[in-house]
């Protein structure tokens, strides 16, 4: 079981826990930015309903990211469901340009997408 990327202690690609490091350790997990996209671009959801817009996710990753998420303050729980935090907010909105230059890039290396 991988234990939460914590910013100064170890991480994937950074014995020394570079801030930047230990985002892109939590960001590469599988599903953390589909969940964190789906809470932006979405909306609140419950655990159902996030469980549906992720399509194939399991209940057991769903549950890890999920507490993954909050550890990092990048989601919250609230009466309604989860919901990214202003800090999710503004990671989310940051991640926008990248999806825009990720189809430029595709289109150049696959042009048939």
């Amino acid at each position: 079981m991988s234990k939460f990327p914590m910013p100064g202690t170890p991480v994937r690609g950074s014995k020394s826990g570079k801030p930047l490091m230990a985002i892109f350790d939590l960001l590469g997990r599988s599903w953390t930015i589909g969940i964190l996209w789906h809470l932006s671009d979405g909306g609140d959801a419950t655990f159902g309903e996030l469980q549906q817009r992720c399509e194939a996710i399991s209940p057991t990753v769903l549950t890890k990211r999920l507490s993954e998420l909050q550890q990092g303050g990048l989601i919250e729980r609230t009466d309604h469901g989860y919901s990214a935090t202003s800090l999710g907010q503004e990671l989310f909105e940051m991640l926008a340009p990248i999806g825009e230059w990720s189809r430029e890039w595709a289109s150049k290396i696959n042009p048939d997408l």
